[in-house]
């Protein structure tokens, strides 16, 4: 096991930085998920603790050993790409052991590690295969045996489960997890997908711009995101503009009380953290669809001033298009210019606004 540390690294491509002045620690056996949209510097991070990617400034050390400059075969890694980049001309037990040649170890010692490697990723049988003859998850099964069989310190996993279907990937992430689990190896993971890391990850770390939103284990990250980006990357949010005055919101549908100084806010809520009545008066909102989910289902509500939310109730119920309705937030988030400024107590929520479109 191994011990990463990333001090203030940056990378600049021209006058544009790809990742500016990032610092993490990642502890033995830990699997962090560097979650991100496209162009907030994941991967360019990933490849730049990997060797393939040279930072501009900043230090990358493994067990306290300055890896900076090292070049990717002279680092304690492993790293799994995308696109497996596997050889099509070699077979699978091939594949897996050329690392190990070129290291000119013992044949019998390369073929015991290969057939370990193999049967930790359930294709124990599979080594006289040629690799075109593999399934997606297949290939990807063995391109982690590849990288598993150098016993590197540090495993590097750059997306690679993004061209899988969804059960595929949703499989293969839970065999991932239980392989890091039992080796103990120190692990990143790249990912664009919310369901990944929260599914999988001791800790994320949220990027945005080259830099870190949000550093924390998934339950915090979801339920006390600490930014507004944060707040909106991480599964299905709610957003209302309003303007506190006195300790309350001044919006029409949500008089909530937030002790805050006066001025503009964005007030988050979860669809889960929302409950809806009918109308008894003249109604702030009213109904637009409901969508059955089989487990629950969600309602998406729009507002007198043409803002939507979405609502999960129970898989009983009945809402009505045009219906008039209100509703109430039972936790709820305040920020402002991107921070947070408040934070109700939250109230349980759960994760299942993930699966929505």
């Amino acid at each position: 096991m191994a011990r990463l540390t990333i001090k203030n690294v940056s990378k600049t491509f021209g006058t544009s930085f790809a990742v500016r002045d990032f610092s993490l620690d990642v502890e033995d056996g830990e699997l962090v998920c560097l979650l991100g949209p496209s162009g907030s510097g994941k991967s360019t991070l990933l490849r730049m603790i990997g060797g393939f990617e040279q930072p501009s400034d900043g230090l990358i050390l493994i067990d306290g050993k300055d890896v900076t400059r090292l070049p990717p075969e002279k680092r304690p890694t492993g790293m799994v790409f995308q696109s497996h980049a596997l050889w099509t001309h070699m077979d699978v037990f091939n594949n897996i052991a050329f690392g190990l040649k070129l290291r000119r170890l013992p044949k019998a010692e390369i073929r015991e590690r290969v057939e370990n490697a193999l049967a930790l990723v359930g294709l124990a049988d599979y080594g006289k295969r040629m690799t075109m003859q593999l399934s997606g998850g297949q290939q990807q099964r063995v391109a982690l045996a590849r990288s598993l069989v150098l016993e590197p310190k540090i495993l590097l996993l750059d997306e690679p489960f993004a061209s899988l279907d969804q059960h595929l990937r949703e499989r293969l992430r839970e065999e991932v997890r239980d392989i890091q689990q039992r080796v103990g190896i120190t692990t990143l993971f790249v990912t664009h997908g919310q369901d990944e890391a929260l599914a999988l990850a001791d800790r994320i770390v949220v990027m945005r711009d080259g830099g870190t939103e949000q550093i924390a284990p998934p339950d915090i990250v979801y339920r006390e995101p600490q930014t507004e980006f944060v707040a909106g990357f991480i599964g299905s949010m709610n957003f209302v503009k309003t303007s506190i005055r006195g300790g309350v919101s001044q919006h029409p549908a949500f008089p909530l009380t937030v002790p805050i100084e006066d001025g503009d806010v964005v007030l988050a809520f979860r669809p889960e953290a929302l409950s809806l009545q009918p109308s008894k008066t003249l109604s702030t909102a009213i109904v637009h669809r409901s969508i059955d989910f089989g487990t629950h289902k969600i309602v998406d509500i729009d507002l007198a001033d043409g803002t939507r939310l979405k609502a999960m109730t129970a898989p009983d119920s009945n809402w009505v298009k045009g219906v008039g309705i209100e509703a109430t937030a039972s936790a709820f988030r305040a920020f402002r210019d991107n921070q947070l400024v408040y934070q109700s107590a939250t109230s349980g929520e759960r994760h299942h606004d993930l699966i929505l479109a």
